[in-house]
């Protein structure tokens, strides 16, 4: 809701007067605004928008995913990198439904950005693997497809490269 730059500055100002109630001797005062003051900070590495949206995007609703993310109108300036990230891998995962030549575009900028998460970096690599699969490429959809393979450690997306390797098999 806020931009950014706002957020560390309304926790730096909660911060200072966290340590005015110290010094004024109001203890409980000042530790409650340091709390206060984390709530801030979480949410300027973890924006709420995206979390809300993610939340959509577990129910599977992605017309409420993509309504949460059209409150963000300018992603470049109000989010970190590593948000616009998953801004970018949201919008991919919403348009890999409808236009793949417009999902590729969101998945490769997301991986150029950055994803935290190792599974979301292979959930990424797999769905590009799968538009490249569908259009052809097959050299590069293998390539994709080794790579998620890879990232995935907790053996999550096991079965859906195996069904792609297979699909791969017949092209």
């Amino acid at each position: 809701m806020f931009h950014k730059n706002i957020k560390l500055a309304i926790a730096g100002l909660i911060i200072a007067y966290a340590v005015y109630q110290f010094i004024e001797g109001n203890i409980g005062n000042g530790i409650f605004l340091i709390l206060l003051s984390l709530i801030f900070i979480f949410l300027y590495y973890r924006n709420e928008i995206i979390l809300l949206a993610f939340l959509r995007m577990r129910k599977q609703d992605l017309e409420g995913t993509e309504k949460w993310l059209q409150k963000i109108k300018n992603p470049e300036a109000a989010l970190i990198t590593k948000q616009q990230g998953y801004y970018n891998y949201l919008y991919g995962i919403i348009h890999s439904q409808k236009n793949l030549t417009q999902a590729e575009k969101f998945f490769r900028k997301a991986l150029k950005l950055g994803l935290t998460m190792d599974y979301d970096v292979a959930m990424a690599k797999l769905s590009l693997a799968g538009i490249a699969m569908q259009k052809r490429r097959k050299r590069e959809a293998t390539t994709l497809l080794n790579e998620a393979k890879k990232l995935d450690k907790n053996n999550m997306l096991t079965e859906q490269i195996k069904m792609m390797q297979q699909q791969m098999k017949r092209i």
